[in-house]
């Protein structure tokens, strides 16, 4: 096999990409990004090791958490950034050594993460083909370690958006690199690291809490908002991703104009920041979720920016057009640099080439309802504790995670309409775009689909959760009238999965299907101790779900 990637839902077969990527990564960048986890682990052991001896490394804090950011799915395919990472990382390692060293810190028994370094790109592609999962010969160690990995690309997803907005918490970052180099510790034994899946989810909790605090801090609380997914007439820009910082600087240079501005995908939920709201030229949506994004880019005639996952490789009738920034990147896409200090990224070539495209062709119209972040829902619990005594709600059905291409997606479509009118639907991510436009009406003015908006979002329903379990007084959370259907497809929802897990709710179904890096052994662990199951058909997950 040229390549070995299994992190993603869509992976060949559910066993791994062994060829090229299904996610469309050519086998040298997948291997590069595995020797970019591979020194990032080796980079985190220094790091851990200078700290234990009262020496802190502020570039060793953040490098882990983008170099993780970069490796998850649909985020870079650029082999050059990648590389360039790379690079960034043994020159930062070098310097820790160098600290270590002249604090007379000695180390034994270094493990070959710590030790490798090399100059040229054949070098790096002939360590690549050495170090990826498989390398890893025992194969619940190896998955094991695998599930800490995703769930640490999760963590610095979310850190990194906070991280931007200046919101900090070194003890994320310390833990990120204590958990990398743990995996390089070949006498952990399996209940070790199970234990380190935990603390992973533990982590994920405080990373998505400090995530939705920058978020309403600097844009506001959330509210509920009435989303036009119609087009007017005038020429736009399409953003896409998650970055909510790059959304603001975008509307403020875009003010005065006369170009439009329109959301896809996972920028969805922005609308419903009160921040973004006074801008007359932030329409509405556009489209669907990533998966669409081939169609609908070409559709919609203006440039188009990516500030984070999910990218598509682009197809030649709109890649003039498309522009990436942070840390996604694609070979031959115009990227924009960073900020320069207090400086915003400067987006005028966008501008400008929108200002000579025609407008949007138009997909659709009407508007959809979101906004039911936990602030909102929790304005509304007298209500909905009401709802549920009298009888009008019988159970909520969490449904967040994420989309996909397979059709076997079609299953939480018809999951969704063929959910008794007593139920609401809990969802936030891309999962929403499944069921989001049905007319599922409304229970006593409370909408049955709440959208608590991006996947990082989920950490709302969890508050939503905890405080309803306040409310009616109940020990166990699992006691609430609440049931888990879950959608994944990468590791931000993989880490999504361990909060839940953290926070104790059990009995949750995963699908379309189950995570192929679980080993047998591993999915046994997760079943018997959290009840994690997969789906099955429509009408008997509803029997047995809904009852």
């Amino acid at each position: 096999m040229s390549m070995f990637c299994y992190q993603c839902q869509e992976t060949a077969g559910n066993k791994g990409c062994t060829r090229v990527g299904v996610c469309g990564k050519p086998a040298d960048v997948a291997n590069l990004l595995d020797l970019l986890v591979f020194v990032s682990k080796g980079v985190s052991f220094y790091a851990v090791k200078a700290r234990e001896n009262g020496i802190n490394n502020v570039f060793a804090e953040i490098y882990p958490v983008e170099a993780l950011f970069i490796s998850l799915t649909n985020v870079n395919f650029d082999r050059k950034a990648i590389i360039a990472k790379i690079k960034e990382g043994l020159r930062l390692k070098d310097s820790l050594q160098i600290q270590l060293k002249f604090a007379k810190v000695e180390i034994p028994n270094l493990p070959e993460a710590a030790t490798w370094t090399a100059t040229t790109e054949e070098e790096f592609e002939a360590k690549a083909a050495t170090i990826g999962v498989l390398a890893t010969e025992n194969e619940d160690i190896r998955s094991l370690r695998e599930l800490i990995v995703y769930g640490l690309k999760g963590i610095s997803a979310y850190y990194h958006h906070a991280f931007v907005l200046d919101y900090k918490n070194p003890e994320i970052s310390y833990f990120v690199q204590k958990a990398l180099a743990a995996t390089l510790d070949d006498s952990l034994s399996a209940d070790d690291l199970v234990g380190l899946v935990m603390e992973t989810g533990k982590v994920g909790v405080s990373a998505l809490a400090l995530l939705d605090k920058a978020n309403t801090e600097t844009y506001g609380t959330p509210e509920i908002t009435s989303v036009n997914i119609g087009v007017r007439n005038n020429p736009g820009i399409l953003i896409s991703g998650h970055d909510l910082k790059d959304l603001a600087e975008l509307l403020k240079q875009t003010e005065g104009t006369g170009v439009d501005v329109y959301t896809h995908g996972e920028m969805l939920p922005t609308h419903y920041y009160p921040a973004f709201k006074k801008y007359d030229q932030f329409v509405g949506n556009y489209g669907n979720a990533w998966w669409k994004q081939a169609e609908e880019f070409e559709k919609f005639n203006g440039p188009i920016l990516m500030t984070t996952n999910c990218l598509v490789p682009p197809k030649d009738s709109y890649k003039d057009r498309l522009f990436t920034t942070s840390i996604v990147g694609f070979p031959g896409i115009k990227h924009i640099g960073d900020r320069d200090g207090n400086e915003a990224k400067d987006f005028s070539g966008i501008i400008e080439m929108a200002k000579n495209c025609p407008p949007p062709t138009e997909l659709e119209t009407g508007a959809i309802v979101g906004g039911f972040a936990h602030n909102q829902v929790l304005a509304l619990a007298d209500k909905v504790v009401d709802a549920v005594k009298s009888g009008a709600i019988k159970k909520f059905i969490v449904m967040a995670g994420c989309d996909g291409r397979m059709k076997s997606r079609n299953y939480y479509t018809e999951f969704a309409s063929k959910l008794p009118e007593d139920t609401i639907i809990l969802t936030a991510g891309c999962a929403k775009y499944r069921y989001n436009k049905l007319d599922l009406g409304e229970i006593g003015g409370i909408p049955r689909v709440l959208d608590a908006g991006q996947c990082n979002d989920s950490y709302s329903l969890a508050v939503i959760a905890m405080k309803l379990q306040e409310v009616f007084g109940l020990e166990d959370i699992n006691d609430l009238p609440i049931v888990y259907n879950i959608a994944w497809y990468e590791q931000k929802a993989v880490l999504v999965l361990l909060a839940l897990l953290h926070l104790g709710v059990k009995n949750i179904h995963l699908g379309p299907a189950l995570p192929g890096f679980l080993s047998p052994n591993v999915a046994k662990i997760l079943v018997e101790t959290f009840g994690i199951g997969g789906i099955s058909t429509v009408d008997d997950d509803l029997a047995s779900m809904i009852g």
